[in-house]
């Protein structure tokens, strides 16, 4: 397989990067780690003229605390970036371990934040949990900047709400009311495999009962999508198996799964239902830092 000629721009900046976006409009493509660009013009299901990369934009790959704001990641920071990060172990394990799992270690040494979500695949690991975290994410083009929450960026299978001259800049995960928060998925190999299913889950308890929850479907619909009728079930209510497994059963009537070569629709649901309560009962009993 073989890459069609292209333009290739390394910008030093974010301005200048959509400055090359509008100019080139639908010519250009946005590429970061690769590792999704790359292998769709390698099986020709992508020939952008010009490549504009951000490999060279230092302030896109941070990993911080801002005091008064969260944690911000910057969209270039790799998924082993987070793997590996002190402050996510130390304040959300969940992200962590949710990198952890996607990929293998090349992939993960290379793909970046920002791609997992702007590539906009039912399946990417990533948004879940991050949007059970209530992430919000901060777009930069042209025109100036705006923020939105994580959850409507997604508009349907790789698409975003996303302009052609704008880039995510940074990822913010707010300070939490949220006392755990977990990520589980179910692909068909141990490593590597894109999720069959996956459920994060974030809740807050108080005196052994649920104050509030955030459960969120991968795989499972065309975008990720929250389990609203299963959170709201679980507020105000004592902890028990009964009760997180009553969830799960709400949470997959909740979901529209597809049947593909790796599991029907039928599947798919009733994974749903048993990850669900799993991913509370872990993010219940963890709880963070």
């Amino acid at each position: 397989m073989y890459l069609p000629n292209f333009e290739y721009f390394q910008p030093d900046s974010i301005e200048e990067t959509c400055q090359l976006l509008s100019q080139f409009g639908s010519k250009a493509k946005l590429i970061a780690g690769g590792t999704d660009v790359i292998i769709k013009m390698k099986k020709e299901l992508l020939a952008p003229e010009i490549l504009v990369s951000i490999e060279k934009i230092d302030q896109l790959k941070k990993i911080e605390y801002v005091h008064g704001k969260g944690i911000v990641i910057g969209s270039g920071a790799t998924h082993n970036d987070l793997v590996y990060s002190e402050l996510l172990h130390e304040k959300y394990l969940s992200i962590s371990e949710a990198a952890r799992q996607m990929a293998n270690n090349q992939v993960r040494n290379l793909g970046t934040v920002g791609g997992n979500i702007v590539s906009a695949v039912p399946s990417a690991d990533l948004p879940p949990i991050l949007v059970a975290l209530g992430a919000t994410v901060k777009i930069t083009g042209v025109k100036g900047e705006r923020a939105m929450d994580l959850e409507d960026v997604f508009i349907g299978p790789g698409k975003t709400v996303l302009s052609q001259d704008e880039i995510i800049t940074e990822v913010i995960i707010p300070d939490q009311k949220m006392t755990g928060s977990n990520y589980i998925k179910f692909g068909l190999r141990a490593s590597g495999a894109l999720a069959v299913v996956g459920v994060a889950a974030a809740v807050q308890i108080e005196n052994n009962a649920v104050k509030e929850a955030r459960i969120v479907l991968g795989a499972v619909s065309p975008t990720p999508v929250r389990a609203k009728k299963a959170e709201e079930f679980l507020k105000d209510k004592k902890i028990s198996d009964e009760l997180l497994a009553e969830a799960g059963v709400i949470a997959s009537g909740e979901c529209v799964p597809i049947t593909d070569i790796r599991a029907s629709a039928e599947y798919r649901k009733d994974m749903v239902r048993v990850f669900t309560r799993r991913a509370l009962r872990k993010a219940i009993d963890e709880g963070h830092a």
